[in-house]
């Protein structure tokens, strides 16, 4: 599939005109880094959808249409996720995190939060407080893959089996998923519409639109920077009981970022407020955390008619696993990436060199939320769209191989790198690959830790 072939495979799920895709200027081919996968196609069709998306409904509020231009090599380099603080580039996996042997195959854990780590290795019998990955490693070989899989998901915890595409294919949710489309829409409700003022054309083109960024790992929080490149006013809602990711320091580009606490009467009062006055809510939450909050779509829609609301899960809503948890890594290894990737390698199980269903993922809510909302302005109603990493995972395989891919050599980031101060020292990370003819994508705003921002707009 070409690049404008991904692209416009992705913008029939937008609704928006086909005109706006005369608009896009593609730069590139794949392969841009080592792999049999066409990544950087994913990352620019992605990037595209998105910052199309917001200009059309710049169009809609007075603008002229612009021109948005994205080069895959930089687009690809943006969803390597690469940041560094003071002049360090943190390491972002915990060191039990990883592929191991089993006895009849691997598994793949995820341990990068310190009570999935935990569990993990209690469920090897193993002491947290004194384990290494070398016991670990001992441990996970008298287990079989299936089992330890499933004994994880009962004790909700996050590990997956390592499949091959045909075994992913034969599962009950493989086909639950390719069962599905890329991305599901559905009117919640009716209601008025949210009107927004008409734009200046000096203006980024979602100036106006509040975003609420219920998120915290990499594709809801890449959707929320997206979002506020595009000059929405993004705020981002932090559990004050709740760990995150060092990429937050990242992804918070743009974002204000505030707490509450959704388990309390006040933290409830407070998120009302800032729901009153929002256009869109972003969500990544373990399938029906929030629901159990009171704040599933439908309440949503209830308390602020005319929402856009995006929800995000690891395997959609559909077939058995539709309440596991799940990310990026896990679900490469579990559909069937990872052994593909290693047999075109010529060797073991392999990773994608980059977390491309988070950040595509990402972007296509972004993308949905610009394009709800300019539906929403014609239309009216309550809306909602959802979307999975693993329908994304499927999307990506529908791409097609990249033939000789693995040789490729990554191209050097430098000349897009940009550094600025922010609540976490002197950042330095990728600028966006979107470019807006007229009305150029920015971050206005700096990256601050959790609860660095007063919870009102």
């Amino acid at each position: 599939m070409t690049p404008r072939d991904a692209l416009a495979s992705l913008w029939q799920h937008t609704g928006l005109p086909d005109e706006a895709l005369r608009f896009a200027d593609l730069a590139g081919s794949d392969p841009v880094y080592p792999s049999s996968f066409a990544i950087g196609t994913a990352a620019q069709a992605s990037v595209a959808a998105a910052a199309l998306a917001a200009a059309e409904l710049g169009h809609l509020r007075g603008q002229p249409r612009q021109r948005v231009a994205v080069d895959m090599a930089q687009a690809a380099t943006e969803c390597t996720a690469w940041f560094a603080i003071d002049g360090q580039a943190p390491d972002l996996w915990d060191p039990f995190s990883g592929l191991y042997r089993c006895a009849d195959g691997w598994v793949r854990v995820h341990a990068n939060f310190r009570h999935h780590r935990d569990g993990a290795l209690r469920l090897l019998a193993l002491d947290p407080a004194t384990a290494t990955r070398e016991q670990a490693e001992q441990a996970m070989a008298r287990w079989k893959a299936l089992d330890y899989e499933e004994a994880s998901a009962r004790a909700r915890l996050v590990a997956t089996a390592l499949r091959t595409f045909a075994q992913w294919d034969a599962t009950p949710q493989g086909q639950a998923v390719a069962s599905q489309p890329l991305v599901e829409v559905e009117r919640m409700g009716d209601a008025p519409v949210l009107a927004l003022p008409e734009l200046p054309t000096t203006q980024r083109p979602l100036e106006g639109v509040k975003v609420l960024d219920l998120t915290r790992i990499l594709a809801g929080p890449v959707a929320g920077r997206a979002l506020a490149a595009y000059g929405a006013d993004v705020m981002l809602v932090n559990s004050p009981h709740l760990p995150n990711i060092d990429a937050i320091a990242d992804t918070s580009r743009g974002k204000r970022s505030c707490h509450v606490d959704l388990t309390t009467a006040e933290g409830r009062a407070t998120f009302d407020r800032l729901l009153s006055e929002a256009h869109v809510l972003i969500q990544g939450y373990r399938p029906g955390g929030l629901d159990a909050l009171g704040y599933g779509p439908e309440a949503l829609a209830r308390k602020r008619p005319g929402l856009v609301a995006i929800w995000l899960s690891a395997y959609g809503r559909r077939g058995p696993w539709a309440e596991r948890r799940g990310f990026d890594s896990l679900v490469q290894t579990a559909m069937g990436f990872n052994h593909a990737e290693g047999e075109a390698a010529g060797g073991g199980p392999k990773p994608l060199p980059m977390q491309i269903l988070d950040e595509a993922t990402g972007l296509l809510m972004a993308a949905m939320a610009a394009s709800l909302v300019h539906r929403q302005q014609r239309e009216g109603g309550s809306w909602l769209a959802r979307l999975s990493l693993a329908q994304t995972g499927h999307w990506l395989r529908s791409l097609g191989r990249v033939e000789r891919g693995l040789s490729a050599q990554p191209p050097s980031r430098e000349r897009w790198v940009e550094t600025v101060d922010s609540g976490f020292g002197r950042l330095s990370g990728i600028t966006h690959s979107a470019i807006l003819s007229a009305t150029p994508a920015r971050w206005t705003r700096p990256s601050v830790p959790p609860g660095d921002s007063p919870p009102r707009w």
